[in-house]
């Protein structure tokens, strides 16, 4: 216990005041730290959401959700950093030996790092496929080969609906391939073949007046956005020559134009006595008992 001429000595009290100093000063400095943190997220999130405006588009408000989750993660992140650090320090003030916890830290540090390593992968992959906007919800997409419909993507997984309604879940760590469908517009592909007996000519003209009265009615006028592109003979095959043509149209609506282009080329086809080959039919070749046995 001190004595009383002790607790007179105003040098008695130097240490304490500056320890509660440099506490002081730890605290001030990292509440500074924070605030500027969150300014500098703030003018990130602002530069994040113009370029991704700029490279694909989209909805703005999907774009603000994406950059306000990007920005939520790095900025907690940072701020937990900070006061962790912060905290540290003012132990070390405090005349805590924080050696012994810096220890145990690095080495649950190095297991979790270990044990989450896929995770951090994940979720970095994450955050890079939203800043770079690459694919959005409601996009048709490929993804290592699966195709469907995006319904979510979120920082450690990414979503697909099949055709045939199953889901498929990729951790987005594992993209190794992506392929938008429906990014800005969207072309339906396709090939029709015709008989050698017709004239090319005469096919390529039917096919155009068929697109351009598609086009022009009021149920795919918004949806078609270019005349066909009728690309040529593309192949020549054993039934018949093979022309490929292509429709632009809105992004995701590229199979409902197809199919309605479909149903009018066999009508139309059919009208103007234009021949296209048919399947080969399938001839099951019966072998006799003696040479099915050998």
């Amino acid at each position: 216990m001190p004595n009383r001429s002790q607790l007179l000595n105003p040098d008695y009290y130097a240490p304490v005041l500056s320890n509660a100093l440099r506490i002081i000063a730890v605290l001030v400095l990292a509440f500074i730290a924070t605030r500027t943190i969150a300014r500098l997220m703030r003018a990130l999130r602002s530069y994040m959401v113009k370029m991704m405006l700029k490279s694909a588009g989209g909805h703005e408000y999907e774009v603000e959700k994406r950059a306000d989750t990007i920005e939520g993660l790095v900025g907690k992140a940072l701020f937990i950093l900070i006061w962790m650090v912060a905290g540290l320090m003012i132990l070390k003030e405090l005349n805590f030996d924080v050696r012994p916890l810096l220890a145990g830290a690095g080495v649950a540090g190095v297991a979790i790092g270990l044990g989450a390593q896929n995770i951090i992968k994940d979720v970095l992959g994450g955050i890079f496929l939203m800043m770079e906007n690459q694919i959005r919800v409601n996009d048709v997409a490929v993804i290592n080969g699966k195709t469907g419909l995006v319904e979510e993507i979120n920082l450690r997984t990414t979503v697909l609906r099949g055709e045939d309604g199953a889901v498929h879940c990729f951790p987005n760590g594992i993209i190794q391939g992506l392929s938008n469908l429906t990014r800005e517009y969207s072309y339906y592909v396709f090939n029709l073949s015709v008989a050698y007996s017709q004239d090319i000519d005469q096919v390529v003209t039917v096919l155009k007046s068929i697109a351009d009265e598609l086009s022009q009615e009021e149920a795919y006028r918004a949806t078609v956005l270019a005349p066909i592109e009728i690309l040529g003979v593309d192949k020549l095959a054993d039934s018949g020559a093979v022309i490929k043509a292509r429709f632009k149209t809105v992004p995701n609506q590229q199979w409902m134009v197809g199919r309605e282009m479909n149903r009018r080329i066999i009508k139309r086809f059919e009208a103007a006595k234009i021949e296209m080959p048919s399947a080969a039919p399938i001839v099951n070749v019966v072998l006799p008992a003696s040479e099915s046995r050998s």
